[in-house]
């Protein structure tokens, strides 16, 4: 149930694994450094036309596919579009933001605190990730109170921070971003905007979330998370600026690219154009509100009252169990979830207060609303069942975890519910055109 996970076609797997991995293609499209590169060309350019199409790309608009991870994606915008030192804003990693969007880290608790309690975060001493280390980094927040972005607020530190760059998107935010707000942000202040789109690329490809193409300047994401099209990126941006970008991924960033990844892609965005694909959308959200709905009627606190789309992110300080322990003891039970920070957040990352999960792989399952709710009673009945464990040791925990019968059984019970509806093959092999 980690929503940055999902379960792959056949075909998507059969074109990752191909001779594709076997060919160095450095350069571009008809621009290659090595020769024999007339097939690897057909698949790039078929890759980029099916992404043009998912993504009901502008005319003038071009994509990379050669980018290894969102990540790598990012990082390549910024080398192409920024110099070294630059300002950008974008969100408070703790709120749900991504540690590619400069995330620095204040390990002084008073002066962490004292942070806390501002509407901005303007980095801590300890510069984490390479982003951070390379520019300025200025983080919005959420609002304390709704835990959903306070558009106005983002417009004031814009207009106080002057950013050359503006993000939106991350791993844990629960709500639609509103893109064209976002825009007119951008604009008041001159910064160039970038959105992420990283966990909602399939969810947006189907047309069942608002699309930033056509709004922000740039579109970056990851594939293998609701788009369900293997590892890799993909960047979107206006034909000027793929240019510059394409020229940050090679030679800027790296040599040549996975091929078979591209492949995989590719086969991935073809089996994404189809009615079937759509459907998966709409039910994947359709499970999480269900999902959402459950758990708090079971005394769950929902950040930010729900969801739009394919999470949901649990705040578990009025519960026995914290992120950490609470994750581990459902993992023995057979539901496989992750600790996550959240909004005003107290705790460290490698032992949060929340809980994220997410409902696009048990979608591609065949589960629906009724086996949300019979899921939303198994992970109530674990954190009932291991209470009594909460002031442990963790390794004291673990151990008195696995001899707790109730997680047994559940499991079993679990296993069952699996057997039932087993990983399908969300589209059958060879029906998505050869490549």
């Amino acid at each position: 149930m980690i929503p940055s996970e999902n379960f792959f076609s056949p075909s998507v797997r059969e074109a990752v694994g191909s001779v594709f991995s076997h060919k160095y293609a450095e350069g571009n499209i008809g621009a290659r450094y090595y020769e024999g590169n007339q097939n690897v060309d057909e698949l790039e350019q078929l890759a980029i036309n099916r992404a043009k199409q998912a993504f009901k790309l502008p005319d003038d608009w071009g994509v990379n596919v050669q980018a290894l991870s969102g990540s790598s994606a990012n990082l390549a915008v910024y080398l192409a579009l920024l110099e070294i030192g630059d300002k950008m804003m974008a969100m408070y990693l703790p709120d749900g933001g991504h540690l590619s969007h400069g995330w620095s880290f204040e390990p002084d608790e008073k002066k962490r605190n004292e942070q806390n309690k501002q509407s901005a975060y303007l980095g801590g001493s300890r510069r984490v990730n390479i982003t951070s280390k390379m520019f300025k980094t200025v983080q919005y927040k959420t609002d304390p109170k709704t835990r959903m972005f306070d558009y106005n607020e983002v417009e004031k530190l814009a207009v106080e921070h002057k950013p050359k760059l503006l993000i939106t998107g991350g791993t844990a935010y629960p709500r639609d971003i509103d893109y064209q707000r976002m825009r007119q942000i951008a604009d008041t202040v001159g910064a160039v905007y970038l959105a992420d789109i990283a966990h909602e690329a399939g969810l947006i490809a189907a047309g069942v979330l608002p699309s930033p193409v056509g709004i922000a300047d740039v579109v970056t994401m990851t594939t293998h998370k609701t788009l369900r099209a293997g590892r890799g990126a993909l960047i979107l941006a206006p034909n000027d600026l793929i240019s510059k970008i394409n020229r940050a991924v090679m030679p800027g960033l790296q040599g040549g690219p996975f091929n078979h990844s591209i492949a995989g892609i590719c086969v991935g965005l073809g089996e994404a154009l189809t009615p079937q694909f759509e459907e998966y959308a709409k039910h994947v959200i359709v499970n999480a509100q269900t999902l959402g709905r459950e758990l708090n009627k079971l005394g769950f606190n929902i950040v930010s009252g729900g969801t739009d789309k394919h999470l949901l992110l649990i705040d578990l300080t009025d519960k026995p169990l914290l992120g950490k322990k609470f994750a581990r003891a459902l993992d023995l039970a057979g539901i496989v979830t992750n600790a996550n920070s959240m909004p005003q957040e107290k705790r460290g990352p490698a032992d949060p207060s929340a809980l994220r999960l997410g409902t696009p792989w048990l979608t591609g399952r065949g589960m629906g609303e009724e086996e949300m709710a019979l899921i939303a009673t198994w992970i109530n009945e674990v954190m009932q069942v291991c209470a009594e464990l909460k002031d442990l040791s963790a390794s004291d925990f673990e151990k008195e975890l696995s001899e707790l019968q109730a997680l047994k059984d559940i499991s079993e019970q679990v296993k069952l519910l699996c057997k039932k509806f087993p990983q399908k093959k969300t589209v059958k092999a060879g029906s998505v055109m050869s490549i």
